[in-house]
Protein backbone atom coordinates (compact mmCIF):
# COMPACT_ATOMS: atom_id res chain seq x y z
CA UNK A 1 0.00 0.00 0.00
CA UNK A 2 0.77 3.78 -0.70
CA UNK A 3 2.27 6.25 2.22
CA UNK A 4 1.70 9.73 2.89
CA UNK A 5 5.62 10.07 2.12
CA UNK A 6 5.29 8.37 -1.37
CA UNK A 7 2.67 11.05 -2.02
CA UNK A 8 4.55 14.12 -0.56
CA UNK A 9 7.15 13.40 -3.38
CA UNK A 10 5.19 13.23 -6.22
CA UNK A 11 3.05 16.14 -5.25
CA UNK A 12 6.31 18.01 -4.37
CA UNK A 13 7.48 17.36 -7.99
CA UNK A 14 4.89 19.62 -9.32
CA UNK A 15 5.87 23.18 -9.32
CA UNK A 16 2.33 24.21 -10.59
CA UNK A 17 -1.40 23.31 -11.32
CA UNK A 18 0.47 22.98 -14.95
CA UNK A 19 2.10 19.52 -13.66
CA UNK A 20 -0.92 18.21 -11.91
CA UNK A 21 -1.55 15.42 -15.10
CA UNK A 22 1.89 13.93 -14.15
CA UNK A 23 1.58 14.00 -10.68
CA UNK A 24 -2.09 12.30 -10.91
CA UNK A 25 -0.56 9.89 -12.93
CA UNK A 26 2.44 9.48 -10.42
CA UNK A 27 0.11 8.32 -7.52
CA UNK A 28 -2.20 6.49 -9.59
CA UNK A 29 0.45 4.09 -10.39
CA UNK A 30 0.74 3.77 -6.57
CA UNK A 31 -2.88 2.56 -6.19
CA UNK A 32 -4.66 5.68 -5.14
CA UNK A 33 -8.10 5.41 -6.48
CA UNK A 34 -9.47 8.45 -5.52
CA UNK A 35 -8.62 11.21 -3.14
CA UNK A 36 -10.70 14.04 -1.00
CA UNK A 37 -8.81 17.22 -0.10
CA UNK A 38 -10.23 20.34 2.22
CA UNK A 39 -10.08 23.40 1.44
CA UNK A 40 -9.90 23.93 5.19
CA UNK A 41 -6.97 22.94 6.01
CA UNK A 42 -5.38 21.28 3.24
CA UNK A 43 -5.57 17.93 4.63
CA UNK A 44 -6.33 15.24 2.48
CA UNK A 45 -7.67 11.35 2.66
CA UNK A 46 -6.47 8.89 0.01
CA UNK A 47 -7.87 6.02 -0.59
CA UNK A 48 -7.21 2.40 -2.93
CA UNK A 49 -8.69 -0.77 -3.06
CA UNK A 50 -9.53 -3.16 -0.27
CA UNK A 51 -11.21 -0.19 2.36
CA UNK A 52 -7.33 1.10 2.51
CA UNK A 53 -7.02 4.99 3.37
CA UNK A 54 -4.45 6.88 4.59
CA UNK A 55 -4.95 10.47 5.84
CA UNK A 56 -2.15 13.62 5.11
CA UNK A 57 -1.65 16.32 7.88
CA UNK A 58 -2.85 20.08 7.71
CA UNK A 59 -1.14 21.99 5.05
CA UNK A 60 -1.96 25.33 6.36
CA UNK A 61 -3.64 26.87 9.48
CA UNK A 62 -7.53 27.27 8.47
CA UNK A 63 -9.16 28.84 5.98
CA UNK A 64 -12.68 30.65 6.40
CA UNK A 65 -14.99 28.87 3.77
CA UNK A 66 -17.56 31.38 2.30
CA UNK A 67 -21.17 30.30 2.73
CA UNK A 68 -22.25 31.53 -0.37
CA UNK A 69 -20.64 29.67 -3.84
CA UNK A 70 -19.28 31.88 -6.68
CA UNK A 71 -18.75 29.02 -9.42
CA UNK A 72 -17.90 31.68 -12.23
CA UNK A 73 -15.24 33.58 -10.19
CA UNK A 74 -13.90 30.13 -8.86
CA UNK A 75 -14.14 28.77 -12.53
CA UNK A 76 -11.17 31.90 -13.21
CA UNK A 77 -9.54 31.28 -10.47
CA UNK A 78 -9.37 27.59 -11.75
CA UNK A 79 -8.64 27.95 -15.08
CA UNK A 80 -4.98 30.40 -13.96
CA UNK A 81 -4.19 27.88 -11.65
CA UNK A 82 -4.05 25.11 -13.71
CA UNK A 83 -2.07 27.60 -16.24
CA UNK A 84 0.53 27.57 -13.86
CA UNK A 85 -0.15 31.16 -12.53
CA UNK A 86 -0.94 30.22 -8.42
CA UNK A 87 0.59 27.58 -6.20
CA UNK A 88 -1.64 25.16 -4.27
CA UNK A 89 -2.08 27.59 -1.20
CA UNK A 90 -3.25 30.25 -3.07
CA UNK A 91 -5.63 27.97 -5.18
CA UNK A 92 -6.98 27.24 -1.78
CA UNK A 93 -7.13 30.56 -0.79
CA UNK A 94 -9.53 31.13 -3.58
CA UNK A 95 -11.26 28.27 -3.30
CA UNK A 96 -12.25 29.27 0.29
CA UNK A 97 -12.85 33.06 -0.85
CA UNK A 98 -15.28 31.28 -3.78
CA UNK A 99 -17.10 29.17 -1.53
CA UNK A 100 -15.59 25.63 -2.31
CA UNK A 101 -15.50 23.40 0.70
CA UNK A 102 -13.19 20.05 -1.24
CA UNK A 103 -12.85 18.27 -3.90
CA UNK A 104 -12.78 14.57 -4.94
CA UNK A 105 -10.36 12.89 -7.41
CA UNK A 106 -11.58 9.75 -8.69
CA UNK A 107 -8.83 8.52 -10.54
CA UNK A 108 -10.82 5.70 -11.84
CA UNK A 109 -12.80 7.90 -13.55
CA UNK A 110 -10.58 10.41 -14.10
CA UNK A 111 -12.79 13.19 -12.43
CA UNK A 112 -12.36 15.98 -10.16
CA UNK A 113 -15.46 17.36 -8.04
CA UNK A 114 -15.62 20.47 -6.73
CA UNK A 115 -17.99 21.36 -3.53
CA UNK A 116 -19.55 23.60 -1.78
CA UNK A 117 -20.17 23.73 2.31
CA UNK A 118 -23.65 22.48 1.72
CA UNK A 119 -21.97 19.33 -0.30
CA UNK A 120 -23.25 21.11 -3.64
CA UNK A 121 -21.80 19.80 -6.48
CA UNK A 122 -20.38 23.29 -8.05
CA UNK A 123 -18.15 21.77 -10.86
CA UNK A 124 -17.16 18.00 -12.52
CA UNK A 125 -14.43 18.19 -14.55
CA UNK A 126 -12.65 15.31 -16.32
CA UNK A 127 -8.96 15.04 -15.16
CA UNK A 128 -6.34 16.21 -18.22
CA UNK A 129 -3.49 13.10 -19.30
Amino acid sequence: MFTIKQIEEAHNKMTSGADFPKYIQEIKQLGVTSFETFVKDGHTIYYSDNDYKTISESLYNSLVIKNESDKKQFINYLKIHQNGETDFFTFCDHCAETGIEKWIMNLDEMTCTYYNIKNNEILVEEIPV
